[in-house]
Formats: structure tokens, sequence, C-alpha cells
């Protein structure tokens, strides 16, 4: 990335940089970071300098104050910040989205675009996101993948809505099988909750839950925790 972007400099291109999840770098690396940013500045004195896009998912100003964040790379990134609330305080935004995702993938994989129903569209609006567009657009790819929207977006309802409501339960289900089910659902909420305030990055989710990484994967798969899927790109160690 240094000589790409040195090179786009040096040749008096203006281009984009993005520097997507730049919270997630450990200190030495912001170093790193900080010293190539003004090393540009001084080398494309007088040319024209690529623009520079970066994004987080925490509040720097909180990641400054405890010492994650550098305050001398904040201030060299910090031009112009738009601030986007969390997908689930967004709620007219997710439908429309999902559609738009559902046709991109659609049109990369040289398919049908999937139509949502009226069901589907409230579960997807009634769903927390704990992922954020990321998890979105992961589902609306399974859906295209599978071909099949309401069994995707059905995996959305509540587990309770699906297995523990007691007025469903058959009348042979034993003390033992429905604690066991209750003591499983606990632990999938609790696994959503320490992904959703890691801004899930699954590393400090495990450590936080004082699991193994490799538990944790484990468990995502084994309980449908959304996000299974997901690549450990931009994971901190």
């Amino acid at each position: 990335m240094n000589q790409s972007f040195k090179r786009g400099a040096e040749d008096g291109a203006i281009g984009t940089l993005l520097l997507d999840g730049i919270d997630g770098l450990e200190l030495v690396c912001q170093k790193v970071m900080l010293a190539m940013l003004q090393q540009q500045e001084v080398t494309s004195r007088g040319r024209a300098r690529p623009r520079l896009i970066s994004t987080a998912t925490r509040i720097l100003d909180k990641e400054i104050a405890i010492g994650r964040f550098r305050r001398e790379l904040y201030f060299r990134i910090n031009g112009v910040c738009v601030k986007l609330p969390a997908l689930r305080e967004r709620k007219a935004d997710i439908v429309p989205l999902a559609e738009y995702f559902l046709e991109k993938h659609a049109m990369e994989a040289g398919k049908r675009t999937p139509a949502l129903n009226a069901e589907d569209k409230e579960l997807l609006k009634a769903h927390d996101w704990p992922g954020n567009v990321r998890e979105l657009e992961n589902l609306a790819r399974r859906i295209v993948a599978l071909g099949e929207p309401q069994a995707v977006v059905g995996e959305l309802r509540p587990p309770v809505m699906n297995r523990v409501r007691l007025g469903d339960a058959p009348r042979y289900a034993s003390l033992k099988a429905v604690a066991r089910e209750a003591s499983r659902l606990a632990e999938r909420d609790l696994i959503l909750k320490a992904l959703e305030k890691t801004h899930w990055n699954r590393k400090q989710a495990a450590k936080q839950l004082q699991i193994s990484y490799k538990a944790l994967l484990y468990k995502i798969k084994q309980m449908d925790v959304p996000g299974a899927e997901l690549t450990n790109e931009g994971e901190v160690k």
C-alpha cells in the first residue's frame, strides 16, 4: 500500500486511498501509518495528492482517551467527519439496503434478483443487526446463493419464537431438555452481546468471554449466530 500510494503521488495522479477500519490498527501500526502520511505530505508538496478516506466503527475520541488510538494520527485524518448511526437505529434504511445488496449479488452471480415478501421485510426491520451493514450484506449474499429468501430471513426470528414458547412446548418435554435449551439461548445471547460490544471483532469477543478464539468460532457456527461466514479480515489479535 505504501509503494502504490507513493507512486500515485509522485506521478501526480489523483486517486482515493480507503483505510477501512483504521480503529482496528494496533498502536505500532498506527505509528507507521502516521509516518507514511507525513512523508507523503512532504514528498508530494506542490503536486496533486491522493484523497484519503478512513472508516472506523468505534468513537475515536474515546479510543484516544483510553490510549488505544494515537492523537497525532487522529488529527492527521480528521478532516470532514461523517458519523453514521448503527443499522438498528436506521430502520428505514434496512429494507432498501437489503434490496440493493440482493440486486448487486444477483447481478454478479448472473441470477435473478430474489424478492422479499412483507414478512421478510418485517423480520429484517425487527432484527438488531449486531454486525451492521456487513451482516446485512452477508445475509443478502446467502439469499442469492440459496435462492430461498424466506428460509434465510426466517433464521432471524428470535429462537424463543421458534422453540421455547411454553404454550407450544410438547407436554412430554423434560425439565432437563428445557433447561438445556434455555442455557443454549442464554449463551447465544452473551455471544451476540460480546460481538456487538467489540464491534464484531471475534478475537476481542473471545477474550471478553474468556474462551479461546477457536471455541468462539465453533459456537458461532453451531448456534447459528449471525456472521458465521465473516472472514478474519480486520480482526486484531
